[in-house]
């Protein structure tokens, strides 16, 4: 196994991910089978129950080096074959108090492996400030300073900048962080991140990477980098657009969702639009709003009228909860398509409650434990009120009760789907015929049909509610169905789509591979619709 460590300089944000799902992307299509890991430096502390203002994911605390040998073996596919390869992204930045327990552990970690099976990315800043135009590479020089102070040597720097790095500059950062000048790898901004793997691989990341870590890799064109180039081509000549309105509570910060942007700019891709999306704060559309802010409010009404579809991504707390109620509303008497994720979908149940069952206090207990009419109640097995590790989390299987689905069809007919789950609440069952009487079908259902896991509305162009998160799974040359159902809808699409057999035209086919780390060899050729 030969491990790959991503780790960050100077300001969080600098791009640890994307270089580590680049890596992963060219070494993939080289043949190898590649697997991941985040690690987010919180000990002691359930991130799962922060606001995604504090930037945390779900992340490894205890006994790191143990379960990252254990976890680094696991296959990501169904073929079971055991991956070569993991490439680990140590959240945080060098420095950071919070970082120093897991930087240790890789310390040590690297002896443990031996040198030639272990290799470490560093990922730093070289601003360059309007007043002089120089490139500054002080910022790269203490953060690698202190990295190695702690015991990691970078192997590769990776310097993000705002445009090349000139050949001076890389010399300097070679000569004072202790590497050959080819190690210094430049990424500039670029047009699309899809760029990144690109870039990496015209800089001899991959020529590194057989050197360094020993590996077999047949030097080959690779068909994989191929579609992927010209995906980022494609990316960059998109004409036509479309507009999501994204109503949440966390729009201040567009990170919060970043998630769910990417899963929207990829189903955007593979129908040729260029994705506007519009963020609402949903407490502006609430009518306390019109009181207290009128200028707000109207613009957030303007922004969600004007859009070509309507995303209510998943949240905790009450806050903001009734101006999606609203949103909802008006995207179901509009008909406008609409999608709503996790607590998306129960906000939708309880609109749907409110407004055509007549329920006029139909809420969840979530937010009023005193409703008469619950119709999202929590999970039986979890502990009232408490909020950390209550969560039902990670895969779970969502079986279609109904052929005719928009979901089951964009899922390619599956009898079933397998998708990722947090979540603490759930509809309420007894409630259930309620709402099908009424055209308010509940698609997709746990194996004991006892959980509620989709909903469609009868009579609208897209109406669908997804109580998992499948923007997780979403790839850029593999949309995640709900997703891709929306941009298909709100682009008027989808019923061409669904009449052509799920196809965008009689070419045009995905990949059934292309999310997962199987090597570039079995991944099929990926066709997308031309421009014209």
């Amino acid at each position: 196994m030969k491990y790959i460590l991503v780790t960050g300089g100077v300001i969080s944000g600098i791009g640890k991910g994307i270089i580590a799902s680049s890596v992963g992307t060219i070494l993939k299509s080289c043949g190898l089978h590649v697997t991941a890991i985040k690690i987010d430096p919180y000990i002691n502390i359930d991130a799962g129950t922060f606001s995604p203002y504090e930037h945390v994911v779900p992340h490894i605390t205890d006994a790191i080096q143990e379960r990252v040998m254990r976890q680094a073996k696991v296959s990501v596919d169904d073929d079971g074959i055991e991956p070569e390869v993991c490439v680990i992204e140590l959240g945080g930045t060098v420095g950071d108090i919070e970082s120093m327990p897991f930087i240790e552990a890789f310390r040590q970690f690297q002896f443990k492996v031996k040198r030639e099976n272990f290799c470490n990315i560093h990922v730093s800043l070289v601003p360059q400030p309007n007043s002089t135009g120089e490139q500054k590479t002080k910022p790269t020089q203490n953060s690698v300073r202190e990295l190695r102070g702690l015991g990691l040597s970078p192997d590769l720097i990776v310097c993000r900048c705002s445009t090349p790095l000139e050949t001076a500059v890389k010399e300097k950062i070679s000569m004072f962080c202790h590497v050959e000048p080819e190690q210094v790898i430049c990424i500039q901004d670029v047009s699309s991140i899809y760029r990144v793997p690109l870039l990496l691989e015209d800089q001899g990341m991959l020529e590194f990477f057989c050197r360094r870590l020993d590996l077999s890799i047949e030097m080959r064109p690779r068909k994989m980098l191929t579609k992927w180039k010209e995906m980022s081509d494609r990316s960059d000549r998109l004409l036509e657009q479309t507009s999501i309105a994204l109503v949440g509570k966390y729009t201040k910060l567009s990170d919060s969702y970043a998630s769910v942007i990417k899963a929207l700019e990829h189903s955007a891709l593979a129908i040729n639009y260029k994705l506007e999306v519009k963020y609402i704060d949903s407490a502006d559309l609430e009518p306390a709003a019109l009181q207290e802010e009128p200028v707000k409010y109207h613009e957030a009404w303007q922004k969600l009228c004007s859009a070509d579809g309507v995303l209510v991504p998943g949240g905790f707390g009450v806050r903001g909860t009734e101006g999606k109620i609203q949103a909802i509303n008006w995207a179901r008497r509009q008909k406008k398509p609409f999608l709503g994720v996790c607590l998306g979908m129960q906000l939708a149940v309880c609109e749907f409650a409110r407004n055509v069952l007549g329920w006029e206090d139909a809420n969840s207990t979530e937010f009023d434990p005193e409703t008469k009419h619950p119709v999202v109640i929590e999970m039986p097995e979890h502990n009232p009120g408490q909020m950390g590790g209550t969560m039902r989390l990670g895969k779970r299987r969502t079986l279609f009760k109904n052929t005719s689905s928009f979901l089951r069809k964009l899922y390619g007919d599956a009898e079933y789907v397998d998708e990722r789950h947090r979540h603490r609440f759930e509809v309420n069952p007894e409630l259930k015929q309620h709402f099908e009487d009424r055209g308010f079908r509940f698609v997709g259902q746990d194996l004991e049909g006892e959980r509620m896991e989709i909903i469609e509305l009868d009579d609208h162009p897209y109406f669908v509610g997804v109580q998992y998160h499948p923007e997780f799974t979403s790839r850029p040359i593999k949309p995640s169905p709900p997703y891709f159902g929306l941009l298909l809808a709100a682009s008027g699409k989808l019923q061409n789509y669904l009449q052509k057999g799920c196809r965008l035209s009689p070419r045009d086919t995905y990949s059934d591979r292309s999310g997962s780390s199987s090597p570039d060899s079995e991944i099929s050729e990926i066709k997308f619709p031309s421009l014209s």
